[in-house]
């Protein structure tokens, strides 16, 4: 367990007596002794010293709470604690407790897991298309195909409002490594895409899971912070499957080698196993109740998620054929544009989220929208090295929508009710992905080239962007019980956070 020592300065000695508050809640216990309220800690003592030589210094024991990672949160904790009263960048607006930083790390490596094994047809189907002798019209077909996996999604979303999160969260981690590996067997485009959607089904619910479960966990002013560090947590899954890329150019059969890696991802999921608790809002008694009363939150939500996806969906997962087939990238070049391009969107991701909690949802939401749909209809459309800044710029804006908007799914729905609305509201999604990858891959045959298609799709996410600033309430700072009245009987609603309602106008 380490221990931290320090003296304490003479103009300093009044704060470091009272209680602190920053990347810890203090309280006393005792005389000159200090306890944990929250934090990220399993263990938390300090104590106020006098040093023999007429000063004061402070001894700090702690352990960080299971499966908060790490690298690189053990140093980072280490310098702040050394620093009291500052809160850094890279903090929760508001710290969470041991439990629910146990929760969050565990959520975060379950998001590694989904992504790599969500995003892998994505990123080989140009090199499997190129085996079976498939077209752009064949590959935006299976990409669209493999959709109908959502409804698998839902039943077990469904499932984890009956049975619990983490007994379904666990199941799809490790069902979703084993099928995904065995698309590495399929002898044609049509089999790959058969096998893929039962890995989509898995990988969606538990993407979907991971979200709803972090805004259980954690305190109602991190909640947009959480899904920042899913989000980062989830890209470094997708740059997994990135820097395994280059296997697929190894022979015209690599690509099966990178399906087939999905399987080393198991050990973690093991350790995920050992620590990850059930969420307490599903412990805790709540109500049950159906979609009757909740309608336009749901279809305020489900709107946004097809307009979106109309656009995002062949964005992401045509520009691999994009950069292989109009650019005339290698597997390793576009692993280093992908890598070097869509790296600096953890800047987005931070901002947007330390904006959402501190600032409100809407605007940064918006605006994230907007800028990044632009720019990534410009760098499509221009191609060469102009494309390198305008990934990187569309990148960063695009990230900072995730924590901003992310949240709105777990907060606008009861305990009882939530994992059900989000699977439903992800075949909204999934419906605008379809439209959008088969419009895109049918003009992308007929104008020869992927920029006007996207240019034509960018209607979608521009009027979501609109519907946001226009219909969406701002949730930032309320307890999920405030927002959902149903669940008070639940956990308490925390003293001194607002009493009214501002999701009031979409019910």
């Amino acid at each position: 367990m380490p221990v931290l020592t320090r003296p304490v300065p003479d103009d300093a000695v009044e704060d470091a007596r009272r209680p602190r508050d920053d990347v810890v809640v203090e309280v006393a216990d005792g005389p000159a002794r200090f306890r944990a309220q929250s934090g990220p800690f399993s263990r938390y003592e300090r104590i106020v010293l006098a040093d023999g030589d007429g000063g004061v210094s402070e001894r700090i024991d702690y352990q960080l709470a299971p499966m908060v990672w790490p690298f690189p949160f053990a140093g980072l904790y280490r310098r702040a604690l050394l620093s009291p009263g500052t809160r850094p960048w890279w903090s929760p607006p508001e710290p969470p407790d041991a439990h629910a930083a146990t929760a969050l790390g565990s959520l975060c490596a379950l998001a590694v897991v989904f992504t790599y094994i969500g995003t892998l047809l994505s990123q080989t189907i140009t090199f499997a298309a190129e085996e079976f002798s498939a077209s752009k019209t064949q590959q935006g077909a299976t990409l669209a195909a493999v959709r109908i996996g959502i409804l698998g999604a839902l039943a077990l979303t469904a499932l984890a409002d009956r049975k619990g999160r983490r007994r379904v969260l666990l199941a799809c981690a490790v069902a979703g490594c084993v099928i995904a590996a065995a698309s590495s067997l399929a002898p044609g485009l049509v089999s790959l895409g058969v096998i893929q959607t039962v890995v989509r089904g898995v990988a969606t619910a538990g993407g979907i899971l991971v979200v709803v479960v972090a805004a259980e966990e954690m305190p109602a002013g991190s909640r947009a912070f959480a899904i920042t560090l899913i989000g980062a947590a989830g890209a470094f899954g997708a740059g997994l499957c990135l820097l395994a890329l280059p296997l697929a150019d190894l022979s015209l059969r690599g690509w099966r080698v990178v399906m087939l890696a999905s399987l080393l991802l198991l050990p973690l999921v093991r350790l995920v196993a050992r620590h990850l608790p059930e969420s307490r809002r599903y412990d805790a008694q709540h109500a049950e109740v159906g979609m009757a009363g909740h309608g336009r939150r749901f279809w305020l939500l489900a709107a946004s998620a097809f307009l979106l996806q109309l656009f995002t969906a062949p964005a992401s997962q045509l520009l691999n054929e994009f950069l292989r087939d109009e650019q005339g990238f290698s597997a390793l070049r576009i692993t280093a544009f992908s890598i070097l391009t869509n790296t600096p969107g953890g800047i987005g991701l931070v901002l947007g989220g330390r904006l959402a909690d501190t600032r409100g949802r809407r605007l940064v939401g918006a605006g994230g929208v907007i800028a990044g749909t632009v720019l990534t209809v410009a760098m499509v459309l221009l191609g060469g090295w102009p494309m390198w800044a305008l990934s990187v710029a569309g990148a960063i804006t695009g990230a900072m929508v995730v924590p901003a908007l992310g949240v709105y799914g777990p907060e606008l729905f009861p305990t009882s009710l939530r994992g059900r609305a989000n699977g439903a509201i992800s075949i909204l999604g999934v419906t605008g992905s379809v439209l959008g990858l088969a419009a895109a891959g049918f003009l992308s045959d007929r104008w020869n080239g992927l920029g006007p298609a996207l240019a034509l799709l960018a209607v979608g996410p521009l009027l979501m962007a609109a519907l946001v600033l226009v219909a969406y309430p701002e949730t930032a700072h309320f307890e999920l019980e405030e927002l959902n009245p149903e669940d008070r009987i639940g956990p308490p609603v925390v003293e001194g956070a607002p009493r009214s309602d501002p999701a009031a106008p979409v019910d």
